[in-house]
């Protein structure tokens, strides 16, 4: 059975920045901002936005089959994070003078980006971006604001995944 819904939550009595990701029967721990959830989102809080969000496509280091829309990573891709451009919170390609995040990460934490919904259409600048469904550290550290599994667990996932997923964060 496809995964239309996954829900995220802080983890009861734990630091901020831990938290649970429930998919259907499965409950997988995952990486939260290192402020933990928000209803007031900032650019550069390290918060993670609270509330309803879909996952609009995928990028992949390396390509995979999936359910959802996704594209391959390149070198030259990033996301704009500059509150002073049109195009805050959109795809750029490098090079650019604009603030922005590299797609193509060495630590390897962008080799699955989901992109969340949150401040897309319409985008408020200062409100926040880039915010991602990623994968996590293995010690699960805090995001700047995404949310993010570890490796093994985003493998278990992905294939059950539906092309129109919703994640709730509360």
């Amino acid at each position: 059975m496809l995964l239309t819904k996954l829900y995220v939550t802080r983890l009861p009595g734990g630091l901020p920045h831990e938290g649970r990701l429930i998919a259907g029967h499965a409950i997988f721990p995952c990486a939260l901002g290192r402020s933990g959830v928000t209803h007031d989102k900032r650019e550069g809080d390290g918060a993670t936005p609270a509330g309803r969000f879909r996952l609009l496509y995928f990028y992949l280091r390396r390509a995979c089959l999936l359910n959802t829309p996704w594209r391959l990573t390149r070198p030259q891709d990033a996301w704009c994070d500059d509150q002073h451009s049109f195009l805050y919170n959109h795809a750029l390609k490098l090079p650019t003078r604009l603030n922005h995040e590299e797609m193509w990460r060495v630590d390897n934490l962008y080799d699955v980006v989901g992109v969340m919904d949150y401040n897309i259409r319409p985008v408020t600048r200062s409100r926040g971006s880039a915010i991602f469904f990623h994968l996590a550290t293995s010690n699960l550290d805090p995001t700047a604001g995404c949310v993010a599994l570890r490796h093994e667990d985003m493998r278990k996932l992905l294939p059950r995944l539906s092309h129109q997923v919703c994640v709730y964060v509360t």
